[in-house]
C-alpha cells in the first residue's frame, strides 16, 4: 500500500472543513440512524451461518436488510479501527495505529461521522463505546450521557464474590505500592478472572443498563422534531466474558466446536501471529500458551468459547430490546439501523486468542444495514467492503452530498442490488511492536494487507517510529482462499506462486484507490 505522506494530512484538513456543502439538503422527513457498534464481535452469528450460536434478534435485523459477508476493518484493534471508520479515513491518513493516539492529535478539525450529522441538524447521542472508550470525542455528540454507578470503562465490572475479592486484594496491593489505577470517574480499574456466570438480571451489567437508558432516550427522541443519530456501543463480547446465567444456560459447552487450525500459519514469520497479552492479563489465564506452543487445555478452551457465546447472546438480547422499542414507537420504518463489530477475534484459530493480526480471522467483521433506505431485504452481499465505506453510505442514505475527502465508497448500490460487481480489493494494516510480549516490542513493524476475491497478500516492513514511514521489506505472506480458507499455508515463498505474488504486490502498493469499484 502506498505510504500516506505526512503532507497529505495538511491537504486532507482542507477537505475536512468542506464537509457541510451548500447543496446538502435532506428530504422533508430525514431518516433517523440507530448505530450499533459491538466490541470484539466476529461474524459468528446465525445470519452469518453459525448454527451453534444463538442470535435471533440480530438475525431478524438481517432479515430487514443486507448482511455483508466480506467486510474488513482497516486495523484489527479497537482505537485504530473505530477512528478510521468514524473519520472515513484510513489509519495512515489519520496516523492512528495504537490504543492511545487520538485522531485529533493529527487532524484536529476532522469532521467525524456523528459530527457531520450534528452539523446538519441531527441530535447526536453517544452511549457506551463508539469511539475508543478513553478517547470519546465530545465534539461529535450533542450529548453523551453516563450511567451513574458504573466506571468510565465498564469492561471489568464483576458481580460474584470471588472476582470482587480478587479486585479488592489487587486494589490494596496497588495502594500499598503507591500505584494509582483510578479511571476518569474515580473508579478503580482492575481485572480479575476472564469469565463470570452471574445470578443477576441484564441491567446488573453495563450493557443491559445502557439499553434501558437508550430506550428512555428513544422515547424522548421520538417526540422531537429533529432527526437523531443514536449510537449504542456495546462492550460485550469483549473480555471479561461476564454475563447473566441465563445466557450461559443457552449452551452446552461440550458441543461448541473448537477451532480446527490450532497452529500458526505454516511458512509465515513468527512475529506475524504474535501472542497477544490481553487474555493473559486475567488472573485465571496466566498459563495461556503462546501461538508456537502446545494448544491450551481443552477444558479452558471450552470455558472461553462458552463465555464468548454467552456474551454474544446477551448482546443479541439487548439489540432485540432496541428493535422492539423502535417498533413500539412507530419509528422503525424511518430509521436506518447499522450494526457492526469493530474487528475479528481469535478463539483458538492459529493457536491464538484475541485480535491484532493481519489475517482473515482478525480483519473480517460483521456489518448489517437494515431498515430505511435498504431496498434489498433478507439478502447477503459477498462484495468486498470496508469500514471506511460506512461514512459515505450513511451520508447518501440521508440525502446529503458525500464529502469528497472520504476514502471509502458509498454502498448504496449494494443496498438495492447486493450482487453487482463491486470493489476489487479491501485493505487492512497492523503496526506490530506496540502490543504483545516484550520480544515483539523491540522493533516496530508495519504489515499491509490486501484482500482480493481469491487471495490475501501481506507485506511486512520495518517502521520508522520518528518519521512514521515504512522502510525495508521484511517478509510477505500469500494465502489462497480457494484452497485454504483458514489461511494455514503461506505460499509467498513458493516459486510457482511468484507471478501472483508480484501482481498482488503491485496492487497493494497502488494503495487504497485500487479498491474503488469499476464504474
Amino acid at each position: 500500500m502506498v505510504q500516506r505522506k505526512i503532507g497529505l494530512v495538511a491537504v486532507l484538513t482542507c477537505f475536512l472543513l468542506s464537509c457541510r456543502s451548500a447543496d446538502n439538503q435532506t428530504h422533508h422527513n430525514p431518516p433517523n440512524i440507530l448505530f450499533i457498534p459491538v466490541d470484539d464481535l466476529r461474524p459468528d452469528l446465525g445470519c452469518y451461518g453459525n448454527k451453534a450460536i444463538l442470535s435471533p434478534n440480530i438475525d431478524r435485523l438481517a432479515v430487514d436488510g443486507v448482511t455483508f459477508t466480506r467486510t474488513y476493518c482497516q486495523q484489527s484493534v479497537c482505537n485504530p479501527s473505530r477512528a478510521s471508520l468514524l473519520t472515513g479515513l484510513r489509519p495512515d491518513s489519520i496516523q492512528v495505529w495504537d490504543l492511545y493516539t487520538s485522531f485529533r492529535d493529527h487532524l484536529p478539525d476532522v469532521i467525524t461521522l456523528p459530527q457531520f450529522f450534528k452539523q446538519n441538524g441531527y441530535t447526536t447521542i453517544g452511549l457506551g463505546k463508539t469511539f475508543h472508550n478513553n478517547i470519546p470525542d465530545t465534539l461529535s455528540w450533542t450529548r453523551k450521557p453516563h450511567i451513574d454507578g458504573y466506571p468510565f470503562d465498564p469492561d471489568a465490572v464483576y458481580l460474584n464474590k470471588e472476582n470482587l475479592q480478587i479486585q479488592e486484594d489487587k486494589k490494596q496491593r496497588l495502594i500499598a505500592a503507591g500505584k494509582n489505577r483510578i479511571d476518569q470517574l474515580g473508579h478503580w480499574y482492575i481485572k480479575a478472572n476472564a469469565t463470570e456466570i452471574a445470578d443477576a438480571g441484564d441491567d446488573a451489567y453495563f450493557d443491559g443498563a445502557q439499553t434501558t437508558l437508550a430506550i428512555d432516550i428513544l422515547n424522548d427522541l421520538a417526540k422531537e422534531k429533529e432527526p437523531f443519530f443514536l449510537s449504542v456501543g456495546y462492550y460485550r463480547p469483549h473480555l471479561p466474558f461476564n454475563a447473566p446465567r441465563k445466557y450461559w444456560d443457552l449452551y452446552d459447552r461440550n458441543t461448541i466446536p473448537l477451532a480446527a487450525n490450532q497452529f500458526p500459519p505454516q511458512g509465515s514469520p513468527g512475529f506475524a501471529i504474535h501472542g497477544d497479552q490481553e487474555l493473559r492479563s486475567y488472573d485465571d489465564c496466566h498459563d495461556l500458551p503462546w501461538p508456537n506452543e502446545k494448544p491450551w487445555d481443552e477444558s479452558r478452551q471450552r470455558e472461553l468459547l462458552h463465555g464468548y457465546y454467552a456474551c454474544v447472546s446477551y448482546i443479541d438480547a439487548q439489540v432485540g430490546r432496541l428493535l422492539d422499542e423502535l417498533d413500539r414507537l412507530g419509528i422503525r420504518e424511518n430509521t436506518i439501523v447499522v450494526l457492526w463489530g469493530d474487528h475479528g477475534w481469535k478463539l483458538g484459530e492459529h493457536n491464538g486468542w484475541c485480535k491484532m493480526t493481519n489475517y482473515e480471522i482478525d480483519t473480517r467483521v460483521p456489518m448489517i444495514f437494515s431498515g430505511y433506505g435498504v431496498d434489498a431485504k433478507d439478502r447477503k452481499s459477498k462484495a468486498l467492503t470496508e469500514f471506511v465505506d460506512i461514512y459515505p453510505t450513511l451520508c447518501e442514505m440521508a440525502g446529503f452530498s458525500i464529502p469528497q475527502h472520504l476514502q471509502g465508497t458509498s454502498l448504496m448500490p449494494l443496498l438495492s442490488n447486493p450482487d453487482i460487481v463491486w470493489k476489487k480489493a479491501a485493505f487492512s494494516q497492523f503496526l506490530l511492536g506496540r502490543f504483545g510480549p516484550p520480544e515483539t516490542r523491540q522493533h516496530e513493524r508495519m504489515g499491509y494487507a490486501i484482500r482480493t476475491d481469491r487471495f490475501r497478500y501481506v507485506e511486512w516492513y520495518t517502521w520508522d517510529k520518528l518519521l512514521k514511514t515504512k522502510g525495508e521489506l521484511l517478509a510477505s505472506e500469500l494465502f489462497d482462499h480457494e484452497s485454504d480458507p483458514g489461511e494455514n499455508q503461506n505460499l509467498a515463498n513458493e516459486p510457482s506462486h511468484g507471478p501472483t505474488k508480484e501482481r498482488l504486490s503491485r496492487q497493494l502498493n497502488q494503495g487504497w484507490r485500487y479498491a474503488i469499484p469499476d464504474k
